[in-house]
Formats: C-alpha cells, sequence, structure tokens
C-alpha cells in the first residue's frame, strides 16, 4: 500500500490564498487551551453547547474548509484534521461536534454541481452556519417524495450530531420511487421539522446530538445535494472520497482524546503520589511501574498517529487526482483509513483506560475529571466500531477486496 505523493502544483489555488496552517493551529491551540480551562465544569453541567459554538464561530474555525474566494479560511483537509485533533485533546465532545460539522458542510459542497457548491459555501461563509446530522445509512430511513413544487422529507433519523445547535442539517434520505439514497440539506427552522434532545449517552453529552424527525418538510431542487449510492455505476472513486474523508474525522478524535488524557495525565503524576506506592514522596518520576506504563501508551499513540499521517497523505493525493482517481487507488485509500481506525481506535481505549490506573483511586475524583476522557472515548468506539474495518483490511490483504463504500455515524 503505497500512493504515489502529490505533485507539487497539486494543492488547489483556493487553498494558497487563506491565512495558512500556521494561522489554524495557533487558533486551533489558543481555542483548545480555552476549552481545557472549563472543560471539567461544562462537562459535569451538560447544558446545550451553545457558548462552545460561539467560541469556534469567533475563532473562525467553523468557515476553515470553504475557499478563502468564498469567504473562508481557505484550509485543507490536513489542516482541518490537525485542528480537529487539538481541540478534541481538551473536549471530545466539541471535537466531535466540530469534526461532524467539517465533515457535513464540505460534503454539501463536495456532492453537487460547481454552481450549487459555490452557493452553499457562501452562504455558509456568510452567516457562520454550524451544520449538523448525519448522512451514514439507519432504518428506518428518511423519505424523499416527489411533488408538484419539488419534494417533501418524512421520517425520524435518530441520534445525530449537532442538531440541537445546528444553523443548518445534512442528512440521508431515500428517494420514494427509486430507493436512491441522497444526502439533503435541511433549515432546521422550517415548518415540518421537530428537533428531539433524546440522547443520554454516558459521554460526548456535549456533542449536541438529538434526533430530528421530519413531517412533509419542503425541500427545493436545489437543496438535494447529491447521490449516496455504493452502485459503482453511480459512485465514482473520487465522490467515494466522501468515506475515507469521514472516518478520518473518526480517528482524529480517538487521537486527540487519546493525547489529552496521556498530558493531563502526565501532569497529575509529575505532582502526585505514584498509584503503586501510595505512601511515597510527591512527585516520583521514577517509578519502574508508572514509566513502563506511560511508555506503552506513549508507544501505541505514536503508532495510531504514524498510521494516521500516512492515511492522510494519501487522502490528501487522491483528492488531489480528482476525477483521475481511479477505483483501485480508491480502495488503497480506504484501506489506509481503515488501518487507522482500527490504531485509533485501540489506542484511545488504552490511554483512557490505564491512565486511570497510572494515577490511582484519586482518577475517581469527579472533581479531577479524568473520567470524561474515559466516557468520551468509549461513547465514541461504540458508535464507530472498527470489527468491520479490521475485516475490510483482512478481504483486502488475503483477496484483494475493495472495501465497501461506508460513510461515518
Amino acid at each position: 500500500m503505497g500512493v504515489a505523493p502529490a505533485p507539487s502544483d497539486a494543492v488547489p489555488s483556493s487553498s494558497r490564498t487563506g491565512p495558512g496552517p500556521a494561522h489554524w493551529l495557533r487558533v486551533a491551540r489558543e481555542t483548545a487551551d480555552d476549552l481545557a480551562t472549563d472543560a471539567v465544569a461544562r462537562d459535569q453541567a451538560g447544558k446545550v453547547p451553545f457558548d462552545e459554538v460561539s467560541r469556534l464561530r469567533e475563532s473562525g474555525l467553523l468557515t476553515l474548509l470553504i475557499p478563502a474566494e468564498l469567504g473562508g479560511g481557505g484550509a485543507d483537509w490536513r489542516t482541518a484534521y490537525a485542528v480537529l485533533r487539538r481541540v478534541a485533546a481538551a473536549d471530545g465532545a466539541i471535537g466531535q461536534l466540530l469534526g461532524c460539522h467539517y465533515h457535513l458542510s464540505w460534503s454539501a459542497a463536495f456532492l453537487t454541481g460547481s454552481a450549487r457548491a459555490e452557493r452553499v459555501q457562501r452562504e455558509s461563509a456568510a452567516g457562520l452556519w454550524c451544520w449538523g446530522g448525519g448522512v451514514a445509512r439507519q432504518e428506518p430511513p428518511l423519505t424523499l417524495a416527489e411533488t408538484g413544487d419539488g419534494h417533501v422529507l418524512n421520517g425520524r433519523q435518530s441520534y445525530v450530531t449537532g442538531v440541537l445547535v445546528a444553523d443548518r442539517l445534512a442528512v440521508r434520505a431515500v428517494h420514494a420511487d427509486t430507493g436512491e439514497p441522497l444526502a439533503v440539506a435541511v433549515d432546521p427552522d422550517r415548518h415540518g421539522v421537530v428537533i428531539d434532545g433524546d440522547v443520554d449517552t454516558f459521554g460526548q453529552r456535549l456533542a449536541a446530538g438529538g434526533s430530528v424527525e421530519c413531517d412533509a418538510v419542503p425541500v427545493a431542487a436545489d437543496d438535494v445535494l447529491g447521490s449516496l449510492s455504493a452502485d459503482e455505476d453511480v459512485l465514482s472513486p473520487s465522490t467515494a472520497l466522501t468515506s475515507p474523508v469521514g472516518r478520518l474525522v473518526s480517528v482524529q478524535l480517538c487521537l486527540g482524546m487519546a493525547e489529552g488524557i496521556l498530558s493531563e495525565a502526565r501532569e497529575y503524576s509529575r505532582a502526585g503520589t505514584s498509584s503503586w506506592h501510595p505512601a511515597g514522596p510527591v512527585c516520583s518520576p521514577q517509578d519502574p511501574h508508572v514509566l513502563t506504563a506511560y511508555g506503552e501508551l506513549t508507544v501505541v499513540t505514536r503508532s495510531a498517529a504514524a498510521l494516521t499521517d500516512q492515511a492522510v497523505e494519501a487522502l490528501h493525493v487522491g483528492l488531489a487526482r480528482g476525477e483521475d482517481l481511479t477505483y483501485d487507488e480508491y480502495a488503497e485509500i480506504s484501506v489506509l483509513v481503515a488501518v487507522a481506525e482500527a490504531a485509533a481506535s485501540r489506542a484511545v481505549q488504552e490511554c483512557t483506560s490505564r491512565a486511570l490506573d497510572i494515577i490511582g483511586a484519586r482518577s475517581a475524583s469527579s472533581q479531577l475529571g479524568f473520567d470524561r476522557f474515559w466516557r468520551n472515548a468509549r461513547t465514541h468506539t461504540l458508535y464507530a466500531p472498527v470489527v468491520h474495518r479490521l475485516r475490510d483490511v483482512g478481504d483486502y490483504f488475503l483477496n484483494g477486496a475493495h472495501p465497501p463504500f461506508v460513510l461515518p455515524v
């Protein structure tokens, strides 16, 4: 598995006109530091994250992926992933909210025609929209039926991210006549749209998750963004990149949360008492048990990060190739992302669990809030299990089978 490096002129010109990666990484660091100051209190309060979205809006991060000439930040996915990982290290739930926004807002433009894409991006940048929803398959699905004036949307979509704070929704609906799955943009203020905050998970409580119910919601033709069909007669290799782009959002969330708890646990260990020797001196940096545990967690996290970097670079090349991308190249990118998914999921579960053992009984203190990392990570990995991705990797390695087109939950 090895996708050729991108040529020097492969980066779209729009990505060269924004402030640049260094600017956005600085903004992400400042935003993450701000979120970290009250992360424990906000998690325990569990309020709808209107304030957090305002922080993201004021920082300019919501428009990061929109071309600069359309009013956005002009950044590419490599920068967006780095920003997302930094935010997730401070607050995994807000990281999920931001990652969902990036994938859905980008998909809304990526899946549709150029004129419509420009309109969506201009309006999103001008309104500083936060996008929510989801385009993964659900049963029973939303249905889109044709009328004399356009379309109407009916049904219910359960547990989707960001719906409680979204200015625009992107949802998956099945065409009532043809059965074709479609991505549809919905204004949550439209008559017939009901947002239900019925999600009661033990983690990711600030991801603004809920359900969307649609009762004969009118949908204009321009709001039907594009097909989500997995049929190769409909799905081009370049369009199929919607899947690994979104799945790498999940990878960055996992890595961010793993790095976040390791950072906080390290600071605590430097000033605290060894959990294996409670009567020992404060700050025991030479405790062999502590050193071994941190060494193992550092290895698993950095290994996952290296695999992720490889997948991100391959995806960057694939996006740059555009319509020249082949199905074989898409399959290779998808498998690299699946490898990163498995490694990052393992890393975040090991780090968020074993870091509590390193800290010891004090990690049970709600005042310290170390539990939020474990709860957030476990909730996310339950909704994004990697067992199927491991099967895809094995089938590709053994039989050369192309992975299926799977959109992230």
